[in-house]
């Protein structure tokens, strides 16, 4: 995991790049950094009134849907553009990379540490609604916070290996913004796997839509104890922390085979 080590290197270096990169997301704006709060509120008020309001999408048996909704969407998002903006990274910092000499890993780790920030805020909001409208969650609420740094580590993996690859391959940032449409709609955010029609005739697809796609175990083990008041579930627990090795290791690995062609093709 040397790739890695260079954060700790090279860490002045990486915190000035991810203040460039905060300063530069915001830049021009009236609010500045304050919209790394009211952003992603005004991101989660929008899915609120599109899925629970007009679109009235009401699981069986959900009480308060609308927090149901919110303590789904944090993962998401933070998934979502991280990935997006972790897979341009490199080709749009080229001409840097060009000219510098530097850890190349560090700029879209960089990018991933700007939305981390935005994924902070939505955990705290989630994280105050849960405690004030789901009395049950108190004792374990806070588990949410250990299980987004998982969620975290798990993103920051796979944006390397998109930023890696899109340096060589731009078709690569077209796919992952293509990609990401279908898999919000097979991720449980909407709904719960349990309450899907013909859940019960074909528990095969529940297990599909659950064990194929990794984003499921994060969301259920991130909204369980915000919205359940439960621990994160062993299996979605499990499964997490090892999708998280896994990513690291594949960002690495994808990273060390394309970082000789970097400069020269970003």
């Amino acid at each position: 995991m040397g790739v890695y080590a260079e954060l700790l290197r090279h860490r002045e270096l990486f915190g000035s790049l991810f203040r460039r990169d905060l300063r530069a997301k915001y830049k021009g704006s009236i609010l500045g950094l304050a919209w790394t709060l009211a952003l992603p509120a005004a991101l989660m008020l929008v899915y609120l009134v599109v899925f629970a309001v007009l679109w009235k999408a009401q699981p069986t048996e959900t009480d308060h849907y609308w927090l149901f909704l919110l303590c789904g969407l944090p993962p998401w998002v933070f998934f979502s553009t991280s990935l997006q903006s972790g897979a341009r990274s490199i080709v749009e910092n080229a001409p840097i990379i060009r000219k510098v000499r530097f850890p190349r890993q560090l700029v879209p780790l960089s990018v991933v540490a700007t939305e981390v920030v935005a994924f902070a805020a939505m955990t705290a909001i989630v994280l105050l609604l849960a405690l004030w409208f789901r009395p049950e969650s108190r004792d374990v609420a806070w588990l949410a916070i250990p299980v987004g740094a998982l969620i975290v580590v798990f993103t920051a993996g796979l944006a390397l290996a998109l930023a890696s690859l899109n340096a060589i391959f731009r078709d690569v940032e077209f796919v992952v913004t293509a990609a990401l449409l279908p898999l919000f709609f097979l991720t449980p955010i909407l709904y719960q796997l349990d309450d899907l029609p013909g859940a019960a005739s074909r528990p095969w697809l529940v297990d599909l839509l659950h064990w194929g796609n990794p984003l499921t175990p994060a969301v259920e083990s991130y909204r369980t104890p915000l919205y359940e008041g439960e621990l994160p579930p062993t299996g979605d627990l499990v499964y997490l922390v090892i999708a998280a090795f896994v990513a690291l290791a594949l960002g690495a690995l994808v990273f060390r085979s394309v970082d000789d062609r970097i400069a020269s093709e970003a």
